[in-house]
């Protein structure tokens, strides 16, 4: 990159922060004060844009080697200090617009790590700073003192902290300790409403959609963090809406019913309300009884994004990404609302359908469950006719909703059906591993399956079966890897070579199925050397390297964990990788060009010789540009594979002076 390209990238990364506003107010005097004072440092670049410029004009003038060698110099040097202004000065972008949007709750449960990240930017950019040689420069007295002035009031920042809001802080964890609890003493509630602002519907709904961003960029909830958190601003929430039931606001619509009619005759004002779009399912459009978010932060209703995973998508419907798990959390606060909202406009309060979570119970008729008592006879009966039509209505009925799935189980099918994992009869061994995938979608449905022993008939499966069983045997290992405590068990009992397998002979579903399931499974990192050993590293690289790569989101994110295990390293090391990453970095989505950095990182950090390659291979300018315009995540890789390469140029730069100081000296 020029150092004139480089330059503007610095003006519009500091004109982007000075748009930023409304810092939440945990954070707002020292996130206030670290944009103040990037700002002032514009008159500084723009005065260093106007001299690049003019020699970028007097080298194409003049052509003497002296000139032209003076010029390259300075010119490195100045590129140089501006690299490192840069990483520093993305950090900061990036710690100001968390500053702006982040939940104030977590902000306050998590102050401390917060302010730590403030300081260490600021430290970061007093260094950076104070490497840019102003005396080299043909800059202005006047921009140079501001400049000395925002050095020194970087070096002031490390020790100003104000000291935190202890009795905020102690509330907040008070009720966050006890949230499962149904009763919380009001005064707190008040007062964490007052101090966090969150006294009206708009501040309520702003702060529940910023914690499932969290949940969205952390690719999931570990350890139910946010859920608590989501569950405190729900009694939040219900303390404001009832101390001030005017703060819903008016609303002046119908309601449509799900058959198009207006329930009139529901609504207790005549001035009934139009369901805002928020309230509202993505993929039926009709208000949610149960809304649950995914692993990218959107929500849905319950009921409905069952049935889309159902149907063998592993893609969030609204954003079309990949959903790094089928966790559904779920949505206290929304739910809460929608309730608040309904009751606010005289209308009833729409009721959850049956779930497989905790403590549900089946919501089938008497007939319905004559029916299944009936199939389930028939799957004993050892006749191979009646035992493949049972287990293909099985099938069906456990695809069809969730009070059928738990039917079916109460009734004792899971055991019968794992039975038929052996059976000669292709056909019939097809519907006994399909019935099981629609079952584990059911929650409680996956530990019994385990416990059950169905694992060794699922890999059996998984090797011998049709191309339809052993891709629907894939499909139920990811299911059944979902729960965390499965891994492991599932790991150890031989799937992972036999997935492998599939996704190296196996169909396009069937590939998309074993890579679905690897990469949920090489999350335990007990299993990473597993799936090495397994020869997991040369089959996702070819997927990667065939015409049209409709595998390289897959590919890449399992690389991307593998890169972390010692033996995954190596493998990735040892392999012909390195063209087609920096290929992804250059030309990938955003979400590949942050994994294959992120593989990147991995190796150079270990490796000089990769860093070598890296460069030789043109890294630099795709890196440049997605540690500007990539992810978060993506601009993190990158500047981590920067500073990597910077230092390695710095290192090799002292010895090429160390060598020529020997050859003068002998």
């Amino acid at each position: 990159m020029e150092t004139g390209v480089l330059v503007h990238k610095l003006i519009d990364t500091i004109n982007q922060i000075s748009k930023i506003s409304d810092y939440r107010f945990v954070v707002k005097k020292q996130y206030t004060s670290l944009a103040r004072k990037l700002k002032l440092l514009l008159p500084l670049f723009e005065e260093i844009k106007d001299i690049v410029d003019q020699i970028n004009v007097d080298s194409n003038d003049h052509h003497g080697v002296e000139d032209e060698y003076d010029h390259d110099q300075e010119d490195d040097d100045l590129m140089k200090s501006l690299m490192g202004f840069k990483l520093g000065l993305d950090s900061a972008f990036n710690l100001l617009t968390f500053g702006s949007q982040a939940s104030r709750i977590y902000l306050v449960l998590e102050r401390e790590q917060t302010m730590r990240k403030y300081q260490e930017v600021s430290a970061r950019l007093e260094q950076s700073l104070s490497g840019i040689i102003l005396g080299k420069l043909d800059i202005s007295d006047e921009v140079k003192e501001q400049v000395n002035l925002v050095i020194s009031q970087f070096r002031r920042a490390k020790g100003l902290i104000d000291p935190p809001d202890v009795d905020l802080y102690l509330d907040v964890m008070f009720v966050y300790r006890e949230s499962s609890s149904a009763d919380t003493d009001p005064a707190i509630l008040r007062r964490l409403a007052e101090k966090l602002y969150l006294m009206d519907i708009n501040d309520l709904k702003q702060e529940s959609e910023a914690l499932h961003e969290m949940v969205a960029s952390k690719g999931g909830d570990p350890g139910g963090r946010i859920e608590k958190i989501s569950m405190l601003l729900k009694k939040i929430k219900d303390y404001v809406l009832t101390e001030n039931p005017d703060t819903t606001g008016p609303v002046n619509e119908k309601v449509p019913a799900s058959d198009g009619k207006c329930q009139a005759s529901n609504v207790k004002n005549p001035k009934s309300a139009a369901v805002p779009d928020d309230f509202r399912c993505p993929i039926s459009l009709e208000m949610m009884r149960d809304p649950v978010t995914v692993s990218t932060g959107q929500t849905y209703e319950r009921v409905c994004i069952e049935k889309w995973v159902e149907a063998g998508h592993v893609t969030c419907p609204k954003t079309q990404q990949s959903l790094a798990n089928l966790t559904l959390t779920p949505n206290y606060v929304l739910r809460s609302l929608i309730s608040k909202w309904c009751e606010s406009n005289g209308l009833e309060s729409p009721k959850r359908t049956g779930t497989c979570g905790p403590n549900t119970t089946s919501f089938c008729t008497p007939a319905e469950r004559a029916k299944v008592g009936i199939l389930l006879r028939k799957l004993q009966s050892g006749n191979l006719e009646d035992q493949r039509s049972a287990a293909g209505e099985l099938r069906l009925l456990a695809k069809k909703n969730a009070d059928n799935r738990i039917c079916i189980t109460e009734a004792g099918a899971i055991p019968l059906l794992i039975g038929l994992l052996s059976t000669v009869d292709r056909r019939t061994q097809e519907h006994a591993v399909t019935a099981l995938l629609n079952l584990s979608i059911c929650e409680d449905n996956k530990s019994c399956i385990i416990t059950s022993g169905a694992l060794p008939g699922i890999v059996h499966v998984l090797k011998k079966g049709s191309m339809e069983a052993r891709e629907n045997a894939a499909a139920t290992l990811f299911s059944l890897s979902v729960l965390d405590a499965n891994k492991a068990t599932i790991g150890s009992s031989g799937a992972i070579t036999a997935l492998v397998a599939l996704l190296v002979e196996g169909s396009q579903r069937g590939k998309k199925d074993a890579a679905t399931a690897l990469f949920n499974l090489c999350k335990y990192q007990g299993n990473k050397g597993k799936a090495v050993r397994a020869g997991l590293v040369p089959a996702l690289l070819k997927l990667l390297k065939e015409p049209g790569a409709s595998m390289a989101d897959e590919s890449v994110a399992i690389l991307s964990m593998l890169a972390s295990h010692t033996e995954g390293k190596a493998a990735i090391g040892a392999s012909d990788a390195l063209p087609t990453l920096v290929s992804l970095i250059g030309s990938g989505s955003p979400r590949n060009r942050e994994n294959a950095t992120s593989v990147l990182v991995r190796l150079c950090s270990s490796d000089q010789q990769h860093l070598i390659e890296a460069q030789e291979l043109g890294i630099m300018g795709p890196l440049l540009d997605l540690a500007e315009h990539g992810t978060e995540r993506g601009k993190r890789k990158a500047g981590q594979l920067l500073e990597c390469i910077n230092r390695f140029i710095e290192t090799r730069k002292l010895a090429d002076a160390e060598g020529n100081e020997h050859v003068q000296a002998a």
